[in-house]
């Protein structure tokens, strides 16, 4: 079997998004109607060729509080106090892959662009399964799961990324990072339902 390389992977945005950008435009309640969210996600590099189909379910959106409440979690004990914040939420919406019941998505943070462009930003800590515990494998170390999907205002151009595995760390320049498990999955094929 090969071994699976650390992917280190900093995108200007990304690495903030999911905490650490204010924004007037966040709505912070119950959605009056669920954003049902459909994708192709496709491999890269490592998982080149690698197909799978995203499900995902937002029936509301995280405050300014959750976000501020897992800014200082992260603060005081860095990934490990970010996890304990997250699974300590209400879930705010589902994301299921392909083969698997999906999991819960615990933070979800939607920004509106000035050019009419909507971000959806969610991260969530991640199941571990039954092997990764028994084996003590190290993809167990990566227990969240971030994604982040842009949909411009012709809606037919909308992008996304998936880190079904990562965690947060501070690098050498005190600026936050996200360490993928494996390469992150490009979103392709985003419809709302």
């Amino acid at each position: 079997m090969r071994k699976i390389r650390k992917a280190i992977f900093i995108i200007a945005g990304m690495a903030l998004m999911f905490l650490a950008l204010p924004n007037n435009n966040t709505f912070a309640q119950k959605l009056p109607k669920r954003i049902m969210i459909q994708a192709t996600a496709r491999g890269q590099s490592t998982q080149l060729g690698r197909m799978f189909s995203v499900n995902i379910h937002i029936e509301e959106l995280s405050t300014p509080e959750d976000q501020k409440a897992l800014l200082n979690a992260f603060k005081a004990k860095g990934n490990e106090g970010l996890v304990n914040a997250l699974s300590k939420m209400k879930g705010k919406g589902r994301l299921a892959i392909t083969g698997t019941l999906g999991y819960d998505v615990n933070y979800i943070r939607r920004f509106k662009g000035t050019d009419g462009t909507t971000i959806l930003r969610m991260v969530t800590d991640r199941p571990i399964t039954f092997g990764e515990n028994w084996y003590d494998s190290r993809s167990s170390d990566y227990n969240l799961s971030a994604l982040e999907i842009v949909i411009p205002p012709n809606k037919k151009k909308s992008t996304g990324t998936l880190l079904p595995a990562c965690q947060f760390k501070i690098d050498k320049e005190n600026q936050l990072e996200i360490e993928a498990y494996q390469n992150p999955w490009t979103l392709l094929n985003i419809m709302r339902r």
